[in-house]
């Protein structure tokens, strides 16, 4: 009989850990590590030359991080195989690939500067890109550096390009929150509810969340309000730092802190701050046309003021949901690949 389940194909390419520890996160009003472990990934022949290569920087969806990007998969590939496949193909160049862990206690990350988690943008661009520099064989410049992801992590791509420019030549985000309004708010109604079964106690919540042998789903949509608070209305005269959008008794929205939420959402960043996308010499966007979140209508809002702006861009919108994407990835790597310049 034949083997019902194919073989993994020989791993070509290494993933070795960067131990780095981080003075921005000393000290963080979460007390998460400021020693972290970050896998990267190394093409095959990366041992056996004196070679530089461009860098690709992924950034993870909310509940994930680094370390989970790289782990072995029951079907289909993770990120390593799938890069082995692109680059030996020929699909794709050579690269290197950072997963950087930027897990917080609020179950993710959303990759922003906030009083209320850490500075997550300045970790990745003031201390991590200059040490993955100094430690690997990388082209140092932003000329041979992409950041990519999805979901969360596509919202990062996003915002480090708009808030960190000049760090990357190339982004790519799939499926990567944009349109808030569709996005987030159908969710405070549950959180409010859940919230209540804590009598509205914030920390008492997430403590037990992480208790919890068994949350549910409306647990970790609350955990995912809860961690967007405090990176887009941090307030530090509110329990944990973070200032929610909305009244817990009537779920009423706060406007004043919705706006907050709302300067962070690309479709809006896309029409008001589109120079600092213009600048980038690839911008990739992708959604599924039946996101759950709705997201692809932030995206197509997004891709609209783009294309106002006359900033050029990649826009597809694909048959499929939020879930289950990662095969976009053989779409985007090697495009943003050949945006690199590596000399």
């Amino acid at each position: 009989m034949s083997r019902l389940r194919p073989d993994s194909a020989a791993r070509r390419g290494r993933v070795v850990s960067f131990d780095h520890h981080s003075r921005l996160l000393e000290g963080n009003p979460l007390d998460d590590p400021a020693q972290r472990k970050h896998p990267v990934y190394l093409p095959a022949g990366y041992d056996d030359s004196d070679q530089h290569y461009p860098v690709l920087w992924c950034l993870a969806a909310y509940t994930n991080a680094g370390p989970g990007q790289v782990n072995w998969r029951n079907h289909g590939e993770n990120l390593p195989e799938r890069l082995d496949r692109l680059i030996e193909t020929g699909a794709m160049p050579p690269v290197i690939v950072v997963f950087p862990d930027c897990y917080t206690s609020l179950g993710g990350n959303q990759y922003v500067n906030t009083p209320a988690m850490g500075a997550y943008a300045d970790y990745l661009t003031e201390e991590l890109i200059p040490a993955i520099d100094g430690a690997f064989r990388t082209f140092p410049e932003p000329s041979a550096r992409a950041v990519f992801g999805k979901s969360s992590g596509g919202f990062g791509a996003l915002h480090l390009s708009l808030s960190h420019p000049g760090h990357w030549a190339a982004a790519a985000s799939h499926a990567g929150d944009a349109g808030f309004d569709r996005a987030y708010l159908g969710d405070f109604p549950q959180a409010a509810g859940v919230l209540a079964r804590h009598d509205g106690d914030i920390e008492h919540f997430v403590r037990t969340f992480w208790r919890d042998k068994r949350p549910g789903g409306a647990a970790f949509h609350t955990m995912m309000t809860l961690c967007l608070a405090a990176s887009y209305s941090p307030d530090q005269s509110c329990p944990l730092g973070l200032r929610l959008p909305f009244d817990l008794y009537t779920c009423q929205l706060d406007e004043a802190v919705w706006q907050q939420w709302l300067t962070y959402d690309p479709a809006r960043r896309a029409a008001s701050e589109s120079d600092r996308l213009a600048d980038l010499a690839g911008l990739w966007i992708d959604v599924g046309s039946r996101d759950q979140y709705f997201i692809q209508y932030g995206t197509r809002q997004m891709h609209q003021a783009l294309d106002e702006q006359g900033v050029n861009h990649h826009f597809e919108e694909f048959d499929g949901t939020h879930s289950g994407i990662d095969w976009r990835y053989d779409h985007s790597l090697p495009w943003l690949a050949a945006r690199l310049k590596a000399d």
